[in-house]
């Protein structure tokens, strides 16, 4: 029996003196295959993302400030208690990576505008809680793609990074083979470049904590420049007496300048649009005559709102030129200047709206998708033309337009076109035009039925109002114009399509003659309002350039420049 015993711990001895060495480290060797496949589903997944929210070189940028933490799951650790940290901490870091590019995507897929683009900016700074949620869900499916894309990159990263490298205790006595030389030369490499890329300000600025930081500091630094706008336009004030404008006509007067928002002059039946949605200014139009003239080629060199108000009422002057507010030249010329609106704006109103003499901020719910309707403002208006205590007067009445949510700018169960298939709707589905984009077109003109109807009831109400030798006149123009279908398949503010700055523009007065068919005829710049508004209140000033001013004989169209190509603009 003890013989036998000792044979077989001899056979024991034997077996582990000639067993093969890579039977025993074959645990570390699935284990280091397991930490490769870690960092390359972990390295892949970030990649994907970061391609689709950045592009050209911006690419390999963030990867590259990436791919620290990513390679870190190759290095074996010891210590329970240490992996799991480093499972969070490369979760928490590649999320954020992941969390940038999403928003940077999505920014791009809704609005082909960067975070750090000026419309982001200016939106971003005006905008409370409530209002960013009613643009998620105004373009939700485009949020839920995003989201979606995001949360299988969550779970991705969560299942992989726990597959870090780790030493195993069973074998610790054994030295574990290393990683092939290419392996360790290329993680060697990727290490060296990323520290150059940290010690490069403009790669690390590009780090998702970093530019976000900047970003966050970007809008409060907007916000503050608002808030000062007192002083701005004490400043504007003292300029205008300044200048000390002329009205050249004595008598009464009363000017309107109707501004509205998203209006897209192609789903206008006042520009030939295939749908009914203007019956009632193209009445005005038959009754009018001469006295109503529609600018056929009108176009916006902005597509949003704050830049597109600030050139109007700038005249389209670059802020080096310190140009004038055309509120402070009328107040200064002797116009009692009313300022009514269906926004609820901050900048507006301090930019702007506190120039006037009277603000009258109708709607004061947050959020620029309130459902207030534009209808509310009437009563404002004619209590305006009712005013007694001075004979000259410029009332600008901002309305919300078709801004979107286009269903909530008509009132409810007034949609006439939902569901119906029309020449227009075929149209659209020739062009390939998705559901919910046909859906947004039927909603959108139906605001556009809507906003025919209160921006015809401004126009007759100026057209009755006053004495009968009174000088009256009327315009109405759109900050921007609107993406419906008819450049690509989406709906909403489009910088990148010329539906984005195609808006209507029409003019009433009823003294003087306005430009004949073959002047309305060509095309004219929204930042150029200033220069016809200036002549409808027939003020006179030292800053005149009557090449801009649409109504005169000595009118010259110049292009603008803006960022989409335009086959031409005389249609």
């Amino acid at each position: 029996m003890r013989g036998r015993r000792i044979r077989t711990l001899r056979l024991a001895s034997l077996t582990r003196l000639t067993s093969s060495p890579s039977d025993t480290p074959a645990p570390r060797d699935a284990s280091r295959h397991s930490a490769l496949l870690a960092c390359g589903v972990v390295g892949a997944t970030l990649l994907a993302l970061i391609a689709l929210g950045h592009d050209g070189r911006r690419i390999a940028q963030l990867a590259v400030l990436a791919a620290p933490m990513v390679l870190w799951l190759a290095w074996p650790l010891r210590s329970a208690r240490m992996r799991n940290m480093r499972t969070v901490l490369v979760w928490l870091w590649a999320m954020g990576f992941a969390l940038d590019a999403a928003v940077r995507a999505y920014l791009l897929d809704t609005y082909q505008a960067a975070p750090d683009g000026a419309m982001v900016l200016g939106a971003a700074a005006n905008t409370n809680a409530r209002e960013s949620t009613e643009y998620l869900w105004m373009h939700w499916r485009s949020a839920v793609i995003w989201s979606g894309a995001l949360a299988v990159t969550g779970v991705l990263v969560g299942m992989f990074a726990r597959r870090g490298a780790a030493f195993d205790a069973g074998a610790s006595s054994v030295r574990a083979p290393r990683s092939p030389f290419w392996v360790r030369s290329l993680v060697l490499v990727l290490l060296l470049v990323a520290c150059v890329a940290y010690a490069s300000k403009p790669w690390r600025r590009l780090h998702p904590a970093i530019f976000w930081a900047g970003w966050s500091q970007s809008v409060h630094a907007q916000r503050a420049a608002w808030a000062g706008q007192e002083k701005v336009r004490d400043r504007l004030m003292a300029q205008a007496k300044a200048i000390a404008p002329v009205a050249l006509q004595a008598g009464p007067s009363t000017v309107v300048l109707v501004i509205t928002d998203s209006i897209n002059r192609d789903n206008m039946a006042l520009y030939g649009y295939g749908r009914p949605t203007t019956p009632r200014l193209l009445a005005h139009k038959a009754q009018a005559g001469e006295q109503m003239a529609v600018l056929k080629n009108a176009w916006s060199v902005d597509a949003s709102t704050l830049p597109a108000l600030r050139n109007m009422f700038h005249f389209g002057l670059p802020e080096s030129e310190n140009p004038p507010h055309l509120l402070a030249l009328a107040r200064a010329a002797g116009y009692k200047v009313w300022w009514i609106s269906n926004h609820d704006d901050l900048a507006i109103e301090q930019q702007h709206a506190r120039l006037a003499d009277v603000v009258d901020m109708v709607n004061r719910t947050p959020g620029r998708a309130s459902a207030s309707l534009d209808g509310e403002i009437l009563d404002c208006v004619q209590e305006a033309f009712a005013d007694t205590s001075t004979d000259r007067k410029l009332i600008v009445v901002h309305l919300m337009g078709a801004h979107p949510h286009y269903s909530l700018r008509f009132p409810e169960n007034a949609n006439p076109f939902d569901d119906d298939v029309d020449a227009v709707e075929n149209g659209l589905v020739k062009d390939g035009r998705s559901a919910w984009v046909r859906r947004f077109r039927q909603e959108y003109d139906a605001a556009l039925l809507y906003h025919d109807f209160v921006v015809s009831e401004l126009l007759q109400q100026t057209r009755t109002a006053g004495k009968p030798a009174e000088d009256r006149a009327w315009m109405y123009v759109s900050d921007h114009g609107q993406e419906v279908g008819h450049g690509s398949d989406r709906a909403g503010h489009s910088p990148s399509t010329a539906s984005g700055y195609r808006i209507p523009t029409v003019i009433w007065r009823n003294r003087e003659p306005l430009p004949n068919a073959a002047a309305q005829q060509q095309p004219f710049r929204a930042d150029w309002t200033g220069w016809a508004l200036m002549d409808l209140l027939k003020i006179q000033w030292s800053g005149q350039v009557p090449e801009r001013n649409v109504l005169g004989d000595a009118y010259r169209w110049l292009a603008p420049a803006i960022p989409v190509a335009v086959e031409s603009f005389s249609r």
